[in-house]
This record gives C-alpha cells, sequence and structure tokens, in this order.
C-alpha cells in the first residue's frame, strides 16, 4: 500500500505538468477563438459594416417605385383623347408570397379572376424578376378592395396599390391615331430592357407607342418601414415621380367625325393636312375598333372577333395600305413634265382613244374609247387624258420619272410620327430586277403604265396627301405629323414641337400655276367630278382616279360595278381647298368604290365642307372646345416663327376617271 502511495505522489507532479500542458493549450486555443471572433465582429462592424447596415435597412424599409401619371393626349381644342381615370390593382412580389399556389387559392376564396389574368400574371412573373411586383388584377372593385383589407394579413407579398388607368372617351374614332396601351409583356422586357417592368401599362400603337418615352415620364420612389411581417407602417422619405408629358395633337375632333360620317357604310381611308404646316387636321381607317378593349387585356372573344373581320379593323390604311395611285398621280407626273422641260402647258398630244407601242398589237385606253382629241397639259388632268401621260413618259423615260417621282415624296416614308409607316413602291428598272425578276427586263410597256399609276405603284394616301399638298402651297413638300405641341407638367406652358425645313418640288410658279387650273377643272369645268360642285361657294382644286385591283383582259374596258365587292376597283380622290391660299388637302381612297368622280369626290366634298364652312354632315354636332389652356392661341400658332424648342396589289393596265 505504501509503495503505491509513493508512486501516487512521485506521479502528482507528472499530472501537474500534464495539467499545465493541456490548460496551456486550452488557453491558445479559447484565445485563437476570442481573437477569431474579435477579428470577425471587427469585420462585420467595420469592413462591412456599410453592407450589413444596408441589409438591414432593407429588411426594415422596403422601396416603393411610385409610377408617374401618363401624359394625356388632347386635339387641338383641348378635349381629351386619351385620358387617365383612378383605380386599383392587385400585385403580388414572388420572393416574399410563398407558395404561389397557395397564395393564388387563397386569393381567389376573396377576388375574383379570369383565366386570363392568370395566364397574364404566369407569363409575367415567367419573364420578370422574383423581387419585382407583378399585376394579378389590374382592376379592383371597392367591394373586393374592402375583402382583401381584411385578410391582407394572410397573403405576404400581395398588395392593392392604387394607380391611373387609360382610358379613351372617344372610343373608336381615334384608335389608328392615338393607339392604345396595353400590358407589359417579355417582348416589351426584351426591347427595352428590366426598367420597364415598374411599370403596368406601355404603349402597344399608334402615338402611344411612337411619343412612349415622353409620355410615361420618370419612376420615382417611397421608402416604407414595414413590421417584422411586411405590414407598411409608414413612409420614411419620398423621391417624387416626373409625370409623362402632355401632347397637344393637330387633329380636330369635329373634322374626324365628319370624315367618318362622310364615308357611311363604306370602307376605306382619308387624310386630311393643312398645307402651310404639314399638320394632320383628320385621318381616319375604316372600319376601326374600340382601343379600350386592349387595356387590361382583351377578351377571346373581341380578340377572335377582329382577327377574323375580312376587313381587317386593326389594320391602319393610312399608314400601311399602299395602293395604286390610279389618275391621282397624273397631277405630279404633269409636273414633272413641265419643270423636266419635257413639255409646254399649251403643248399637245392627240387621244384617238387607244394608244399602241411601236410593234405591238396590244394597246393601251383611255377612259372614253372614242378619245379625247387634242390634249393639252389642262385637259389631261380634268378629263383625265391617260394618252397624254403614256406619250409624255415615253419621251421622259423612266429614270427622269424617278427623279421628280422621288422628289415628290414617293417610294420612301413621310416620316409621320406613327410607328411602322411603310415607303410604299416607286417603280423602276432597278426595283423590278430585285423585286419581280420573273417578270423579265424592264419594258416600255412598264413606263407606260407607270405613268398613270399603274403596274408597280404601291403609295399610302399620307404620301398622295403630302404630295398634293405640295401642288396646293407653292411647291413645299412638308413632312405631315400629328403632334403639336407638348408641355412637361400640368402647370407647365405649352411648347411648339419644331418641324424641320420642308424641301422644295418646284422653282417655276408659272408650272405649278398650270397644275392648279388643271386640278380646279376638274370640279369647276368639264372635268370628271363636276358632281359635286353643286352650291359650292370655294374652289376645289382636284383629282380624280381609279386603282384597279385585277388586270383588264385585252383591249377592253371593265366596269367595276361587276366585280364582286373585294374585286372592285379603288375609288381615289385628292385635293386642296380653297384652290388659292388652300387650308386643307385631302386624300381619300374607297375600298371597292369603284370610280372616284363618283363615289370618293362626294366624301371628300363633305369634308371640305366640314374644314372651311363648318357645315358638318347630318347627325354630326359640333363639341365644345375642352381645357382652355389647350386652345389655339396666337403666340403658340403653329406657323409662328418664334417657337421655343423641346429639350431634346395586283398588276393592273388600264386606268379610269
Amino acid at each position: 500500500m505504501r509503495s503505491k502511495g509513493r508512486r501516487a505522489i512521485k506521479n502528482r507532479a507528472l499530472e501537474v505538468e500534464l495539467f499545465r500542458r493541456r490548460a496551456l493549450v486550452g488557453f491558445v486555443i479559447v484565445a485563437l477563438v476570442l481573437t477569431g471572433m474579435a477579428l470577425w465582429y471587427f469585420r462585420l462592424q467595420v469592413v462591412q459594416h456599410a453592407h450589413w447596415a444596408a441589409q438591414s435597412e432593407a429588411n426594415r424599409v422596403k422601396p416603393r417605385p411610385i409610377v408617374p401619371g401618363r401624359g394625356i393626349i388632347y386635339d387641338r381644342k383641348g378635349r381629351i383623347l386619351a385620358d387617365n381615370v383612378p383605380a386599383f390593382r392587385i400585385e403580388v412580389t414572388p420572393s416574399e408570397a410563398g407558395d404561389l399556389d397557395r397564395m393564388l387559392a387563397g386569393l381567389r376564396e376573396i377576388i375574383a379572376f379570369s383565366e386570363e389574368e392568370l395566364e397574364a400574371f404566369e407569363k409575367a412573373r415567367k419573364t420578370s424578376r422574383r423581387y419585382r411586383p407583378i399585376p394579378l388584377k389590374l382592376k379592383l372593385s371597392d367591394e373586393e378592395i374592402a375583402r382583401f383589407s381584411v385578410d391582407r394579413w394572410r397573403f405576404p407579398g400581395v398588395e392593392v396599390v392604387p394607380y391611373f388607368g387609360r382610358v379613351y372617351p372617344y372610343g373608336d374614332l381615334f384608335a389608328h391615331i392615338v393607339g392604345y396601351v396595353g400590358r407589359v409583356d417579355d417582348k416589351d422586357v426584351e426591347r427595352e430592357g428590366e426598367a420597364i417592368s415598374v411599370f403596368s401599362h406601355t404603349g402597344k400603337t399608334g402615338l402611344e407607342r411612337y411619343y412612349e418615352q415622353q409620355l410615361r415620364g420618370g419612376v420615382g420612389h417611397e421608402r416604407i418601414e414595414t413590421s417584422s411581417d411586411g405590414r407598411p407602417m409608414r413612409t420614411l422619405g419620398v423621391v417624387p415621380a416626373t409625370p409623362g408629358a402632355d401632347l397637344r395633337l393637330s387633329i380636330d375632333v369635329d373634322l374626324q367625325r365628319a370624315m367618318v360620317a362622310a364615308f357611311g357604310d363604306l370602307e376605306g381611308t382619308a387624310v386630311a393636312v393643312d398645307p402651310r404646316t404639314g399638320e394632320i387636321l383628320a385621318m381616319v381607317s375604316l372600319p376601326s375598333y374600340d382601343p379600350n378593349w386592349f387595356v387590361n387585356g382583351i377578351s377571346h372573344a373581341n380578340y377572335k372577333a377582329l382577327n377574323e373581320n375580312p376587313s381587317r379593323p386593326q389594320f391602319n390604311r393610312a399608314v400601311l395600305g399602299g395602293v395604286a395611285p390610279g389618275s391621282t398621280i397624273k397631277p405630279m407626273m404633269a409636273l414633272a413634265g413641265l419643270d423636266s422641260g419635257v413639255r409646254r402647258p399649251e403643248d399637245r398630244t392627240m387621244s384617238t382613244g387607244m394608244f399602241y407601242l411601236p410593234g405591238q398589237k396590244r394597246g393601251y385606253g383611255d377612259a372614253s374609247r372614242r378619245g379625247h382629241g387634242p390634249t393639252d397639259v389642262y385637259k389631261s388632268i380634268y378629263a383625265s387624258v391617260n394618252t397624254y401621260y403614256y406619250r409624255l413618259a415615253l419621251d421622259m423615260g423612266i429614270d427622269r420619272i424617278d427623279h421628280y417621282m422621288d422628289l415628290y415624296g414617293f417610294g420612301k416614308p413621310t416620316g409621320v410620327d406613327l410607328a411602322g409607316e411603310i415607303e410604299g413602291i416607286l417603280p423602276s428598272p432597278a426595283w423590278k430586277a430585285k423585286n419581280a425578276p420573273k417578270q423579265g427586263a424592264w419594258y416600255p410597256g412598264d413606263t407606260v403604265i407607270t405613268s398613270i399609276g399603274q403596274g408597280y405603284w404601291k403609295v399610302t394616301p399620307l404620301q398622295l396627301v403630302q404630295a398634293t399638298a405640295a401642288l396646293g402651297n407653292g411647291g413645299w413638300l412638308r413632312r405631315p405629323h400629328l403632334l403639336r405641341e407638348m408641355r412637361l407638367g400640368f402647370d407647365a406652358p405649352w411648347v411648339l414641337v419644331p418641324e424641320k425645313a420642308p424641301t422644295q418640288i418646284s422653282q417655276n410658279p408659272n408650272n405649278l400655276e398650270a397644275i392648279r387650273r388643271g386640278m380646279i377643272l376638274t370640279v369647276h369645268g368639264p372635268g370628271t367630278a363636276t358632281n359635286i360642285r353643286g352650291g359650292l361657294d370655294y374652289q376645289i382644286a382636284s383629282k380624280t382616279g381609279t386603282a384597279q385591283v385585277i388586270s383588264r383582259r385585252g383591249t377592253a374596258a371593265m366596269n367595276p360595278k361587276s366585280l364582286p365587292m373585294h374585286l372592285r376597283h379603288r375609288a381615289l380622290f385628292v385635293g386642296f381647298a380653297p384652290a388659292y391660299e388652300p387650308e386643307i388637302a385631302v386624300a381619300v381612297a374607297v375600298e371597292g368604290g369603284g370610280y372616284g368622280g363618283s363615289t370618293a369626290a362626294p366624301i371628300a366634298r363633305k369634308i371640305l365642307d366640314a374644314w372651311i364652312r363648318g357645315r358638318l354632315p347630318a347627325g354630326v354636332e359640333p363639341e365644345p372646345p375642352g381645357d382652355s389652356r389647350v386652345g389655339v392661341h396666337p403666340e403658340n400658332d403653329v406657323a409662328s416663327a418664334s417657337s421655343a424648342e423641346l429639350p431634346a396589289d395586283t398588276r393592273a393596265d388600264e386606268v379610269s376617271r
């Protein structure tokens, strides 16, 4: 026992030493841990302080975007064409909403959602960031808002948000001018980037699309302090949004309504401009559609009805509808002949009823198979004598014709402030070689029919009215445009939108006067539109035309009224009034209308009467002006020189009158 005790006493020193070593190791470990914790604490509190402070602030404070009110669109007299109305929508932030399927199922017990709304939400969710709010239902009733408010606590990440909804008071009257806004989709995000996701709507067509950036304004934001369950508690700060710019157009509501009434049940398009400025006074494409259908998502039934309508209501004929100009091109051809020196006003061409190229049996006819006899430039216009232009075209040659037609604005967009304008077709050997090589080389026959607005020609009513206005205003080609003034805030002054300088199409006033005289005789002489001169107390300078949809066979004339409606000729009319110092120029195209003089001319007469004399068609009552600050004022007149600048189808061979 003693020996064992002695051994135990002897080992006690070793145990103490071992303990000391272990304590030292433990102390080192603890010191290292404490040092590491101190360094980690230093890193958190000092090195990464800004990051974690921001993270903490983000958990406590939620930024909420403030979407600006969209700019309002007015007509020239202050009547509202596109307005904003207060509304409420429900938005979902996927990153905060948890199980989306369960959330949606719960919401459907409170708020009714259509399948179309759910489809739009799912589509937007797949293309948007999870932290961005996505509209689920864009128009809540007061009852739905009240029901949701009671159960708000059950739905984190779901908010009722006030906003301004877009409305178009005149419905289908301005659908092809103002256009419409629609819900932001993946194509919009792809085109403009993620920033557009803040907005629920964006311009899709018309001016709403063309001036989207100006109408949209700048996004602001507010800082919202929230509780631990995400409930808003108070606002900590606000950066206000910049409202969208208001637009004042050159369009006149009364003239627009008169233009639609003038067509009656007919389909087609018409454009009226001020020759002095290029301002578009009215523009219709018929039939039309209600743009309000598209704002919050068009129903399948309405969308199907529009797409299956053979008249294509959504198709803007004034900008996208290319047609052969027919005889309406003759005043421009006549001016080209005079300015090129190939013809003088008094030079005559004999019309026998048929024109033959050397060595060919196939003839090119006049409107009258009996012929028109000796024809000078005046008669060639008012009587629409094809033979005059056949011979003129051969004498000029296609290259010279192309030069002048290009000068008059054909074969290229007018530059109107609407998206998607086509350039049309200005026939030429180069165009044919590129686009119709199977038709062979350019033949003299191609030149002949080009001179009367047939063949490969394709022009828009905007191009026609632009060139016609230039004939009436002294030879100045001006850009047709819809926007007249803009203001960057409700109380801000209206600022005139500057226009680029016009180009001159003729420097010879005598030649322009010769064309004017021929066009005046179309209505006021033995011309093709004498049927509309009854009761006229002002002069109209004009030209009628007919654009064939199908070719004739041989030399036989074709009665368009014998054809089905969709194959009938398009009736055309261009003109300006008063004939001297004109205030308005018009182009009218009636689909299936037959002859221009009998169908398009009466429509044009009603349009001209409405603007010049204030005589509106039956059933159309003038509307009172709107906002007095938007009305026409001398200091804001477009003609003023002192203006502030803003920040920045089938080929045809013959035509009848």
